[in-house]
């Protein structure tokens, strides 16, 4: 593994263990070249994947972007980092296991918004928000009446 302090391509693995959902392997690492410790993690990954941009182009699948993506729809949010972890693993997982090795990026969005608006409904939001383009208020409005559902009718006639 090339550190990414010195770029010194020998460097040395000091402590291996599972991640509490042991669905990787965290593995603190020294560069004896320039001594500089870092952290990597190894996951099983089933299958390349592509995804399928709206406009036809073709990137290669990047859980970490999916993370980050993930981490600033709940940043300032109270929800756990494990909870996130688990979500994004689960979503990563159904897409491996759809068979499939190019996804289309709705396909990506919308396991997204189902993970995040059971996780946090203000993260929901927020993904939506950037997800679905929203550009006036009123966009927010609509969505967030779609969430609501219908409103009660109110008889203004009442004392």
């Amino acid at each position: 593994m090339r550190c990414p302090y010195c770029g010194n391509e020998d460097t040395q693995v000091k402590d291996s263990r599972p991640t509490e959902d042991n669905t990787a392997i965290r593995r603190r690492r020294f560069c004896p070249a320039c001594g500089g410790r870092f952290t990597t993690f190894e996951r099983v990954q089933l299958r390349e994947l592509t995804i399928v941009k709206s406009n036809g182009r073709r990137v290669p699948f990047d859980r970490d972007k999916l993370m980050r993506s993930v981490q600033i729809a709940v940043r300032k949010r109270p929800v756990e980092q494990e909870r996130i972890e688990r979500m994004v693993s689960g979503i990563v997982r159904r897409l491996e296991s759809m068979g499939e090795s190019e996804i289309p990026s709705k396909m990506v969005g919308t396991l997204v918004m189902e993970g995040l608006s059971s996780l946090d409904a203000v993260a929901y939001v927020r993904f939506a928000s950037v997800y679905r383009n929203f550009r006036e208020v009123k966009d927010f409005e609509e969505f967030l009446g779609e969430l609501s559902g219908p409103e009660p009718d109110v008889d203004e006639d009442r004392d």
